[in-house]
């Protein structure tokens, strides 16, 4: 089970996980609706986009799993929400906004996976619309393979 680091700028208090062939819009109404963003995550086919704290530049984790670990830390994460992606092409991509850039690319067996997304260190970030040297939050992310398609917070962050 391989730990991929994160380390990336992105804006817009977002970042997404795709499937390299999907053409999916993030910017449709139906992508970062009212409840995505209160949920943190928004959903399109072959696409995933996960809501940051901070506006700049992104810290964490991604690591894929055989199964799900069922092991969920609450006491360590301020935030934790799952959902589902189709990743069709077998390579999954993490990009960041709004340039689209690719900052990390793994192969996988094409096929629907479940992603869970813990959420750190939120209060750390004094702004959410500027960039901050300062901002500590940090995300880890678990992907695998699974049918499960739905959107499902486990812990909810009130700001």
């Amino acid at each position: 089970m391989p730990i991929n680091s994160l380390s990336f700028h992105t804006e817009y208090n977002q970042f997404y996980i795709k499937d390299k062939k999907c053409t999916a819009n993030t910017n449709s109404s139906k992508f970062w609706t009212d409840k995505a963003f209160s949920e943190r995550l928004a959903l399109e086919y072959g696409i995933i986009g996960i809501r940051t704290q901070s506006y700049g530049n992104i810290k964490g984790e991604i690591i894929i799993l055989d199964r799900s670990t069922n092991i969920l830390e609450n006491g360590l994460f301020n935030h934790i929400v799952e959902g589902g992606i189709d990743i069709n092409s077998g390579e999954l991509q993490i990009l960041n906004c709004p340039d689209n850039q690719i900052q990390l690319e793994l192969k996988v067996i094409p096929g629907k996976y479940r992603v869970r997304i813990y959420s750190s260190n939120l209060s750390s970030v004094k702004e959410t619309d500027l960039a901050h040297d300062t901002d500590n939050d940090y995300y880890r992310i678990e992907i695998w393979p699974s049918e499960e398609m739905e959107t499902r917070v486990l812990k909810q962050y009130l700001e």
